[in-house]
């Protein structure tokens, strides 16, 4: 999947679930979520949406503030669950 697919699809997934006041297309991808208005409960439905959406499951350890800040740091994260999931 490249990592335009990549973006877009988490920028649907924050369109759906973040509940943000503007639009998640307009953000830029380094953009603080919670600056813009998303909750730490939605958060958590971002969390479980992205889990569906691309068939992983965030360890522990990556239930942090910082792995759902941004755009590019959900995609780092979804990167590096990718790399660990394939070796």
């Amino acid at each position: 999947m490249s990592d335009a697919t990549v973006i877009e699809q988490i920028r649907n997934v924050i369109a759906e679930h973040a509940r943000l006041p503007g639009e998640a297309a307009d953000l830029p991808a380094g953009a603080s979520l919670y600056e813009a208005g998303m909750t730490s409960h939605a958060s958590v439905s971002v969390m479980l949406a992205l889990e569906d959406a691309f068939d992983v499951e965030f360890p522990d350890r990556m239930l942090t503030r910082e792995v759902f800040e941004s755009i590019d740091a959900i995609a780092a994260a979804l990167s590096e669950l990718a790399v660990g999931s394939s070796a």
